[in-house]
């Protein structure tokens, strides 16, 4: 029997695998923005492969706790905050609101930092660019451009698969790669948990699973199609992290390997000159400075719906500034202030990057706690609970959070 290959048939499941990807892709490709990258690098260039283990287990981890963010969304079709808010109550709510709060803004005041760190090095002032990056942003969304603008951001965001092809070009021991990414290792440094714990936050973030679940509950996926939000979910989790990896290997091929600890977005772009030379700094701004745009689009108005939805208030770009005041009043606070702290003279871009990132992880807890009550209630979930195995997974990860967050301070008082 002769096969007969069908282009129409190919095109028509390649573009259904295509359409299928969303919130997960999205998440995926801005948990690799500025500060992200500057994590990665740091840990790279100042351990070298010793992290590789760690962000194969927080793959795991982000896959569990994005897949129970999706499937809450899907079941309950409400945000993270409204059903917070309806299962514990005000206080409880005000603290987790609290928490959510202060971990996005360090994470928008780091991609502010990105975007001043890419053009600068493109020769362009941060007291210009920063400020337009802000108006820019806050057009896009409030005008309701973003879907649009969106697109060409995740094609910007593609220039992190140079890491990939990078790596591959300077051949480093893969034997050794692969030993450090099966074996787990741990100092008792303060410098090193805090670059454990910035690993950690930039990989799993409480604006990534707030978020995740806010854009399922909206797109309105019924129970029936699930399975593909959970493709979805879980390929661009594994894939985000799949790059990840390659730019710890790419800095600590090349960077680690002659003593450069990357403290600025010029050294953390050396790691990209074995494949495009002189036009490492260029190819290095494109992709931190989309990824900090798309990350920075997402993020204020994810906080800013959470915080309105916990708490009753009005909210939505549907909704004229003179009824929705809180919405709008706390989405340019949230973007003022962050456009502020950059633009202080002497503020050390990359440091506050990746600092950011930890005090993620530290904060992450407290709502993991919370979505994990949610997801194995069956008042909230019905038969859609969380499984042992989910249960043993993500527990486990938020105990692994909370302990290194307790050696972090031992350490520092012991150090003192």
């Amino acid at each position: 029997m002769k096969l007969q290959f069908d282009p129409r048939g190919w095109l028509r499941r390649l573009w259904f695998y295509l359409a299928i990807f969303g919130p997960g892709l999205i998440t995926a490709s801005a948990d690799n923005d500025a500060p992200g990258i500057a994590t990665y690098s740091m840990a790279g260039s100042t351990y070298g492969y010793r992290f590789l283990w760690l962000i194969v287990l927080v793959t795991v981890g982000e896959v569990v706790i994005q897949e129970i963010a999706a499937r809450m969304g899907v079941v309950t079709s409400k945000g993270t905050a409204d059903l917070v808010r309806e299962r514990f109550g005000v206080r409880i709510t005000a603290f987790a609101m609290l928490c959510l709060l202060l971990a996005n803004l360090g994470t928008t005041i780091a991609q502010f930092a990105g975007i001043a760190a890419g053009t600068e090095l493109l020769g362009v002032s941060r007291y210009i660019a920063v400020p337009l990056a802000a108006l820019l942003v806050g057009y896009v969304v409030l005008r309701g451009s973003y879907n649009y603008v969106e697109k060409v951001l995740l094609v910007l965001c593609l220039s992190a698969l140079s890491y990939v092809v990078s790596a591959f070009i300077i051949r480093p021991p893969w034997g050794e790669v692969l030993r450090y990414a099966l074996t787990p290792t741990f100092q008792n440094d303060p410098a090193y948990i805090l670059a454990v714990l910035a690993t950690i936050g930039t990989t799993i973030t409480p604006w990534a699973f707030v978020y995740m679940q806010a854009s399922v509950a909206d797109k309105g996926v019924e129970l029936k199609d699930y399975r593909y939000t959970r493709l979805d979910v879980t390929t661009g989790a594994v894939w985000g992290n799949v790059v990840s990896a390659f730019i710890v290997i790419c800095t600590s091929a090349t960077l680690y390997a002659y003593g450069v600890r990357v403290e600025t977005a010029e050294q953390a772009a050396l790691a990209l000159e074995p494949l495009v030379g002189s036009g490492a700094r260029y190819l290095f701004s494109v992709g931190l400075l989309g990824a900090s745009l798309l990350a920075a689009s997402v993020l204020p108005l994810s906080t800013t719906y959470a915080i309105c939805e916990a708490f009753g208030w009005e909210r939505g770009l549907d909704h004229p500034a003179r009824e929705a005041p809180v919405f709008y009043g706390l989405y340019a606070g949230f973007i003022g202030l962050s456009v502020l702290v950059v633009l202080i003279p002497a503020v050390p871009l990359f440091p506050i990057m990746w600092l950011s990132q930890s005090l993620n992880a530290i904060l992450l807890p407290v709502l993991l706690v919370l979505v994990l009550k949610l997801a194995n209630s069956r008042r909230v979930m019905g038969e859609w609970t969380n499984s042992r195995l989910q249960n043993v997974l993500a527990w486990g990860l938020t105990g692994l959070i909370g302990m290194v967050t307790l050696v972090l301070l031992i350490s520092s008082f012991i150090n003192l």
